[in-house]
């Protein structure tokens, strides 16, 4: 792949097409998995650009930021709506994390056509430059669904990217341009609120939006009712325990600090008036 990273922008384009053009079609379309995000414009006007029968499919989380779904209407992708939204899902299985990640699973990672495109590249972050090595992969999903993935902007960086969605007129989402009409091609569009964002991006989101953390609050507290013996019960007791614990604590020590005052019980944080302040939101249930 050394080979592909020092290739002049033009031949990553050309290379690009290439790749697309020799994906088998006797399977039906190709999917053209579309998020809304300028990666995946880039994607989209590659598959055109190529020729090749496809279909663009935007998997609906429910937390895209606004304006998303307007812009992936005009783009003309399918929306598939998933079988529950997240906040069913935070009711049902508790407040995703880093290592309880099921949202993604119900809400994006699942089988549409035999063999999808893919606007993953490796720049993005190191956990991506160590798991994708080559620009065709094949991902299983639940029931063992497998598809076979093609990644043609891999290795395209970010100024590959802006420049293409420039020379090809491309209007992306909202989320990529600030207040006056200058692109950001930095900016990343994603769940609100993710929990594989850092702390400080994951508080600034809620900030942002704070009626979604209002709403994520509640359906913890009906996720705590109906599941008493549940470890985060145990663990936190109600909701703005729980909250806290996710939007503040980097472990489960500092949450017990804080909360219980460590030698000093009278500064125990009262974790409700402290989100409350934070956000600006009144949180009762």
């Amino acid at each position: 792949m050394v080979f592909y990273k020092t290739m002049e922008y033009e031949d990553k384009i050309r290379h690009a097409i290439k790749l697309l053009q020799s994906i088998p079609t006797d399977g039906g379309p190709i999917e053209v998995s579309y998020s809304g995000g300028k990666d995946s414009d880039v994607i989209l006007e590659l598959a055109k650009m190529a020729g090749i029968p496809f279909e663009a499919v935007y998997k609906q989380t429910t937390l895209d930021p606004p304006g998303t779904t307007k812009h992936v209407k005009e783009m003309g992708a399918t929306i598939v709506r998933p079988e529950m939204t997240f906040l069913q899902l935070v009711e049902k299985w508790g407040w995703p994390t880093r290592r309880a990640r099921f949202c993604c699973r119900v809400l994006k990672e699942y089988k549409v056509h035999d063999r999808a495109i893919q606007g993953i590249r490796r720049c993005e972050s190191k956990r991506r430059g160590k798991r994708y090595k080559e620009p065709e992969v094949c991902r299983v999903y639940r029931k063992k669904d497998k598809v076979r993935v093609y990644l043609p902007i891999l290795e395209w960086t970010d100024e590959d990217v802006e420049r293409f969605i420039k020379e090809r007129g491309i209007k992306c989402a909202p989320v990529y341009y600030e207040k006056d009409g200058t692109f950001d091609v930095r900016q990343r569009l994603g769940c609100i609120g993710c929990p594989m964002k850092d702390w400080p991006d994951m508080r600034k989101d809620f900030k942002k939006y704070p009626k979604l953390l209002r709403a994520l609050v509640k359906a913890s507290d009906r996720y705590l009712d109906t599941h008493p013996n549940a470890p985060s019960s145990k663990k936190f007791g109600n909701c703005w325990n729980m909250a806290y614990h996710n939007l503040f604590c980097k472990t489960y020590d500092d949450y017990l600090s804080a909360t219980t005052g460590g030698l000093f019980p009278e500064n125990a944080l009262d974790t409700k008036s402290y989100l409350e302040d934070y956000f600006g939101i009144d949180l009762s249930i």
